[in-house]
């Protein structure tokens, strides 16, 4: 009898996947080639394997969501919205303090938004798991790096086109004021933008599966805060039921204790870890 498992694809977009020349698209406005903004090292290869995995074990996969990394240009977490206290640029990969924001060090290129940013600041420090990072412009809503890798949505279509199904798509980030790597909620929700909230009937949907299967990037931001997100709020407390596919997710340069230290903690929770190869009988064997 066939069993409910879902797959959760967490941002498998072109902006994160160090995509060799042959898999990037003309740029007709700069003459060039689209370039990932956020490539992280090893993600092509995670999504390749990823899409092989789809089309040999689609037929025992119940349900596929894919999460979808949106913002806009000017976001809180993008050099868009910042300055030094001199006015001059800031550079990505530059993480901020509230304190440095009091001290002058940085501040926010329209001065009406200082006290919104550090209200956001003091709540995002408080919360304790982020320090605002400042990235490059990413996943920018109608951009090609906000697209789906190719093999990826070509896999998923087969599957949608074999199951008569819809992939479920869900967007997160649009708000440009917090940051929001969990597809369930943002770092620091707004009142205001129920986008922003704990999204408890995705998880609730997903808890509805036997079997949770897990993959995409980064392993160290999006795919981590997603996952602790599900594992803290699933109603069933069943965290047996999480399956981090592990060659399907690679760690942001720099931050590869982090993934290690997030693989290593939801293993204590109970969740498991298997390669491509290793989930690839289970879906069969659900045919």
């Amino acid at each position: 009898m066939t069993r409910p498992i879902a797959l959760l694809i967490i941002d498998p977009q072109n902006d994160f996947c160090d995509l060799p020349e042959a898999w990037r698209a003309p740029d007709p406005v700069r003459n060039t080639l689209a370039a990932p903004a956020l490539p992280v090292s090893g993600a092509h290869a995670d999504m390749l394997r990823l899409a092989a995995l789809i089309d040999a074990g689609g037929t025992g996969l119940t349900r596929i969501t894919v999460t979808l990394d949106s913002h806009q240009r000017y976001d809180i977490a993008h050099p868009t919205f910042w300055q030094t206290g001199a006015g001059e640029a800031v550079s990505a990969f530059t993480a901020i303090t509230a304190s440095q924001v009091r001290a002058g060090s940085y501040a926010p290129r329209d001065p009406a938004a200082l006290p919104r940013t550090l209200a956001y600041l003091d709540a995002l420090e408080q919360a304790g798991r982020y320090t605002l990072m400042v990235w490059p412009v990413h996943c920018e809503i109608g951009s090609w790096g906000h697209n789906v890798h190719p093999a990826v949505k070509a896999a998923y279509n087969r599957w949608e086109d074999q199951r008569l199904g819809v992939v479920q798509k869900i967007t997160k980030g649009t708000n440009p004021w917090t940051e929001h790597y969990s597809a369930m909620q943002a770092e620091v929700p707004d009142a205001a933008d129920p986008d922003t909230q704990l999204n408890r009937g995705l998880i609730a949907q997903l808890d509805e599966a036997d079997l949770i299967v897990i993959a995409g990037e980064a392993s160290s931001h999006c795919v981590k805060a997603t996952t602790e997100h599900i594992a803290q709020y699933l109603p069933s407390r069943q965290l047996g039921k999480l399956l981090l596919v592990s060659d399907a997710m690679s760690p942001v340069a720099g931050f590869e204790a982090q993934a290690q230290a997030f693989l290593d903690d939801m293993q204590r929770q109970g969740a498991r870890s298997a390669t491509c190869a290793e989930v690839l009988p289970l879906l069969q064997a659900n045919a």
